[in-house]
């Protein structure tokens, strides 16, 4: 057996050791909670003052795709017409922009969950 066989087997067996542990300890806690006599609605997830967790992931990877393509963009513009080295440019530019759009992201993720 080859090491790549053991390196994909080591990678799946380490995301099934993950949900297995997270999806097991969140049924014990609801079990434990249940049977102090806690209610219900407890456990149900589009609870007030917050956004759906979807609209939250959507806006965030959206902002970083499009801060990611502006920085090419940028960094295409800085190495062709100034001059800057693409190693510098290409690498600086689209970190800066998508942390420039994660950040976007988090501030409208805010004005979302102030909005419903």
């Amino acid at each position: 057996m080859g090491p790549e066989v053991l390196i994909v087997a080591l990678i799946f067996g380490t995301i099934f050791g993950i949900f297995y542990l997270f999806i097991s300890s969140r049924n014990k806690e609801r079990l434990a909670l249940i049977e102090k006599g806690a209610e219900a609605n407890i456990f149900v997830k589009g609870r007030s003052g917050n956004a759906p967790i979807w609209k939250v992931i959507i806006l965030n990877f959206s902002l970083l795709l499009m801060g990611v393509g502006l920085g090419i963009f940028i960094a295409s513009i800085l190495d062709y017409s100034l001059g800057v080295d693409a190693e510098v440019a290409y690498p600086g530019t689209i970190f800066l922009m998508a942390g420039v759009g994660l950040f976007t992201g988090f501030k409208m993720t805010s004005d979302l969950d102030k909005k419903d």
